[in-house]
């Protein structure tokens, strides 16, 4: 991880040396919600970063590379390889309705990209793999988006609708005969399902360089998760109060 950041980091310079370039750096608070029953609110201190100079990018906990695209003032598009951590899963010790099953834990997920905006419009289509081995599986995930300037306000409201396979839906909700013979539950294993969500990112300005960036979203999980023993919430919160700095270097 080191030396990819070491990297990233080298080709910025060597990069800037030619073109300058936009960069967005801050930090903040993020929060998600866990469905699973008894489950605690997850809180986290976070870096933010944005940024793209047309050879990699970092849209605040996601990084990419590109190998192919075009990028101009009026219409922009790329295909990258991108990485992006999941926040998500439990430990046995986070409630007493989950003491006797196995952790689900975090991961990376890796895989291919393509993005394309025109006149503030956005879509994203992002094909993930595990890169871990927790669900060892894929997922599909799409988001469009638009900017709308409010006064002050800039707004960037978005749809996103991700498919998430059956081995992603058995890791995180099923129920494995294992967990069944030593717990309370019966053995649950969750097919394939569409995970649809709503957000928007919220900026203010408080000087020509300083913002505040507010991320509010909202995940309603597929339904045949909805039926799993082991969930209580059928919606995921999740956002992120923050302050950023911009600046040309």
């Amino acid at each position: 991880m080191r030396f990819l950041l070491s990297l990233l980091l080298l080709l910025t310079f060597l990069y800037a040396q030619e073109e300058k370039q936009k960069i967005t750096i801050g930090g903040g608070a993020y929060f998600q919600t866990q469905p699973y029953i008894g489950t605690k609110t997850l809180v986290v201190p976070t870096p933010v970063i944005f940024f793209d100079n047309s050879l990699f990018y970092i849209r605040w906990s996601r990084a990419g590379v590109y190998f192919l695209g075009n990028k101009s003032d009026d219409f922009a598009w790329g295909l990258s390889l991108t990485a992006q951590p999941r926040p998500f899963g439990f430990q046995p010790s986070d409630s007493d309705a989950l003491k006797n099953l196995d952790e689900r834990e975090t991961t990376f997920e890796g895989g291919l990209a393509f993005s394309a905006a025109m006149d503030g419009t956005y879509i994203e289509i992002m094909l993930l793999t595990d890169l871990m081995g927790r669900y060892e599986s894929w997922l599909l995930k799409t988001e469009i988006g638009d900017k709308y300037t409010l006064g002050d306000f800039t707004l960037y409201p978005s749809i996103v609708v991700s498919y998430q396979s059956d081995d992603f839906m058995n890791y995180y909700y099923g129920i494995s005969q294992d967990e069944a013979i030593k717990s309370k539950y019966n053995y649950y294993n969750p097919k394939a399902g569409f995970q649809v969500g709503v957000q928007t990112y919220i900026s203010y300005p408080l000087t020509k360089e300083l913002s505040t960036l507010i991320n509010i979203r909202a995940d309603r999980v597929p339904k045949s998760a909805q039926d799993s023993p082991i969930i209580e919430q059928n919606v995921i919160y999740s956002g992120l109060l923050s302050l950023i700095y911009r600046f040309e270097y």
